[in-house]
């Protein structure tokens, strides 16, 4: 079955390569989500006045990816207990956040989450809600790091390649 679900995790280039690398996922498309303003630009967004943050809009086969292992890969990439700031990006437009507009998902995203504070013995830093609006950034940020390869990016490059190196341990 096929599931929708927005994910924000610092600057929405690397979380959107980061994403598209693995199996199961069909389409990932980066944007602003959660704010109070329609249609906001990149750099409205990044004055911190529109509420929204910097998301990537992921579409996955659930019979392949589940939702649980989604967002352990999600949580991979990010600090959980960082509050509006990831890597050497900071401000409300960098918050984390699992945004759902189907309730049927909140079971796993709930699952998870418990499980990570469980984990780290903290209350973590990331929104989970129903998705209010997502507005797609503008072109030149689709697939950033693939036009730009030596662009910016809060995750490590090692994580780029998870997938390799996940598929050479089975061999």
């Amino acid at each position: 079955m096929t599931h929708t679900i927005y994910l924000a995790g610092g600057c929405f280039w690397g979380m959107q390569k980061f994403l598209d690398q693995f199996a199961g996922i069909l389409s990932t498309e980066t944007g602003y989500a959660n704010g109070h303003t329609e249609k906001p630009t990149y750099e409205e967004v990044c004055t911190q006045t529109t509420g929204h943050t910097e998301t990537v809009k992921v579409t996955y086969d659930d019979a392949i990816m589940p939702t649980a292992q989604l967002l352990d890969y999600y949580f991979m990439v990010i600090d959980p207990l960082s509050v509006n700031r990831q890597g050497g990006d900071a401000g409300t437009n960098y918050r984390t956040g699992i945004y759902y507009e189907d309730e049927r998902l909140l079971t796993d995203i709930r699952k998870v989450v418990n499980s990570v504070a469980d984990r780290l013995g903290k209350p973590l830093a990331v929104e989970v809600l129903p998705l209010q609006n997502f507005y797609p950034a503008e072109e030149y940020h689709q697939k950033y790091l693939d036009k730009n390869p030596g662009g910016y990016c809060h995750i490590r490059p090692a994580m780029m390649h998870l997938r390799q190196r996940l598929e050479e341990k089975k061999d």
